[in-house]
């Protein structure tokens, strides 16, 4: 362990989105939006879709708005920004129309972050539903686009899931072109048991990401891709703060020891963002984590985020090299080189 102050390195929030209104206008009267939509409102149910409406309006500038953007990151403390589209289900879309959203999401995502390259990071977009497709969409986004990685949800389609060998050739691809797959949840699959006090978000967000991440941890994915860089938002979902039982049941069911090393191990060679909001849940995530698998995270600008992440992480009162880590070094580990950074990784932990 070298130390390292934390004001030494740039704040990097990997967890922020951009509003794609061209893709908006792209999907709008698709059958299939349609059909997502009448799932999503099931499933987040009358009250809180009444709710998520009447956010619109105010979110809409803050998604797109660069100045509103770069005066949020300042008020927060955060340097830098990697951001990905507003995560919106599109397993629904055709072949050919997919293949125009991942394009214009991708294009508009990297415009976007071009204007301010000391500032933000472009993450792109990928059609996981077409695994070959995705293939190709995820080669063209990092070689012309210029993203660091690109987000997925927390399974491929309805029914398959982020094991499915379908998807052997995305994570090769991945691991060669040392892209970062962000896992965002984007809906439920518990549907409308959760219509209800917005249990939809609460409780089905880190269902989902806990579950995917399970499905990769029993997989053995990292031990057959060790170089893999996967990272999940919303602090790995509730899978880290009961991974003990995942492990006890790697220990004493035939059906469960899938792997080499138990699902903590696997679990630890990912990243997760800060975004638990509390001191002492911050302290177990780095607790079940280690200190290098953590980076900071607000899911700008919604409010299931927070504007204050690096105020988050100074209050759990790490030491310098952790806080200097998670601050900026991990993300630079996850992304590779980022401006402000010197040219090897920092981050006090190595």
């Amino acid at each position: 362990m070298t130390s390292a102050h934390p004001q030494d390195v740039p704040s990097v929030d990997l967890h922020a989105h951009l509003g794609v209104p061209a893709v908006d206008a792209l999907i709008e009267g698709e059958p299939g939006l349609a059909r997502q939509r009448r799932i999503d409102a099931a499933a987040q149910g009358p009250a809180s879709m009444a709710v998520n409406m009447e956010q619109i309006g105010s979110l809409g500038p803050r998604l797109t708005d660069l100045d509103l953007r770069l005066e949020a990151m300042d008020r927060g403390g955060v340097d830098i920004q990697a951001v990905s589209a507003v995560p919106l289900p599109h397993s629904w879309a055709e072949r050919d129309l997919a293949e125009r959203i991942a394009a214009l999401s991708n294009e508009t995502v990297a415009e976007f972050c071009a204007k301010r390259p000391d500032r933000l990071v472009p993450i792109g977009t990928v059609s996981l539903q077409y695994p070959d497709l995705a293939v190709d969409q995820l080669r063209e986004a990092v070689t012309s686009f210029g993203v660091r990685g690109v987000q997925i949800s927390t399974a491929a389609a309805p029914g398959v899931e982020l094991d499915d060998p379908s998807l052997a050739e995305f994570w090769q691809a991945a691991e060669e072109l040392g892209a970062a797959v962000l896992i965002h949840p984007w809906g439920c699959s518990l549907g409308p048991r959760l219509g209800a006090y917005y249990l939809f978000n609460t409780v089905g967000n880190p269902v989902e990401t806990a579950l995917a991440l399970s499905r990769i941890a029993f997989s053995g994915l990292l031990e057959r891709r060790p170089g893999l860089r996967i990272w999940a938002a919303h602090g790995g979902g509730y899978l880290p703060s009961y991974l003990v039982r995942a492990d006890h049941a790697w220990h004493v069911r035939p059906d469960a020891r899938t792997t080499a090393e138990p699902p903590s191990a696997q679990l630890r060679r990912m990243w997760v963002d800060s975004l638990v909001y509390e001191p002492h849940q911050l302290r177990h995530l780095l607790d079940v984590m280690g200190p290098t698998q953590v980076t900071l995270g607000s899911d700008y600008p919604f409010d299931m985020g927070v504007d204050n992440p690096v105020e988050r992480l100074l209050a759990a009162g790490f030491d310098a090299a952790t806080v200097a880590a998670v601050r900026g070094g991990n993300a630079q580990r996850l992304l590779g080189p980022l401006p402000g950074f010197p040219s090897e990784p920092t981050g006090g932990i190595r």
